[in-house]
């Protein structure tokens, strides 16, 4: 498989698992294990989260302009947005602090398809507790700060591969009660601060890199990254009430069943 045709793989896949409940990170793995493809390097996974970034701050642009006039005026009209926008800023900490003091252990763990397996049937059946008990009756506007913290919190699960950043942060907000959709789009938001973060410590790593990059590459997987997760955040948010969470649930045990046979 060429590195072009690899990019646009890659890229397709974090386009399209980074937002849904599934894991990116144990997608990512198939091409490797199927044909035994290249890593195409640090500079290539900053250009695909490059793109999911871009891609989730364009579809929620007006909600972020919205929040960011709220913290410069004083106004009521604007008091939903300037809460929501402290809320994210709450719920992003824990996995910023985690992500600097248990890097090691993060690491350590990056690589083990089995560790990664084990995440993704684990955390799709904390998902499916969440989803088939709570009440789902709350809107985001109910969103108290102890329940976004607890969101974040929940989050931190992320930092360990196959444990899926928009899963965990959806199975914390339907464990608040939140309904379907607004645990997603505020799963969604909270990935903007988060990604962001990740970049930083990309970038951070890139700092001490001193091989060749190629750019073409890069260039494919940022746009196919972009493309696809504005598609993805688009549907899904669109279709969530309707399907649920039962098929993601389903998907990600047959993921990590088929990752043990696949080892």
């Amino acid at each position: 498989m060429s590195d072009l045709f690899l990019s646009f793989i890659l890229g397709l896949i974090q386009g399209l698992t980074e937002f849904l409940p599934v894991s990116s990170s144990a997608h990512l793995l198939f091409p490797s294990l199927l044909f035994g493809t290249n890593d195409l390097g640090l500079s290539f996974d900053i250009a695909v989260h490059a793109g999911t970034l871009v891609a989730v701050i364009y579809y929620f642009r007006s909600e972020l302009t919205g929040m960011t006039v709220a913290v410069f005026t004083n106004t009521e009209n604007v008091l939903g947005h300037r809460k929501l926008s402290y809320q994210l800023i709450l719920a992003t900490l824990p996995i910023v602090f985690f992500g600097l003091f248990a890097s090691d252990l993060v690491n350590n763990n990056r690589d083990s398809i089995e560790n990664i397996a084990l995440a993704n049937i684990i955390f799709a059946a904390l998902l499916l507790l969440a989803y088939k008990f709570s009440s789902r009756s709350k809107e985001l506007i109910q969103l108290s700060v102890l329940a976004a913290i607890f969101i974040g919190f929940f989050q931190v699960f992320a930092l360990f591969p196959g444990a899926s950043r928009s899963g965990t942060a959806i199975t914390a907000a339907l464990l608040i009660g939140l309904n379907l959709k607004d645990a997603s789009r505020f799963a969604f938001l909270l990935a903007i601060p988060t990604i962001l973060g990740a970049l930083v410590f990309l970038l951070k790593d890139m700092m001490s890199f001193d091989g060749s990059i190629d750019l073409l590459p890069m260039f494919i997987g940022l746009i196919t990254s972009m493309v696809f997760a504005f598609i993805t955040i688009k549907y899904f948010l669109a279709f969530v009430e309707r399907i649920g969470m039962y098929p993601f649930v389903i998907y990600r045990v047959i993921l990590g069943v088929l990752l043990v046979l696949l080892i």
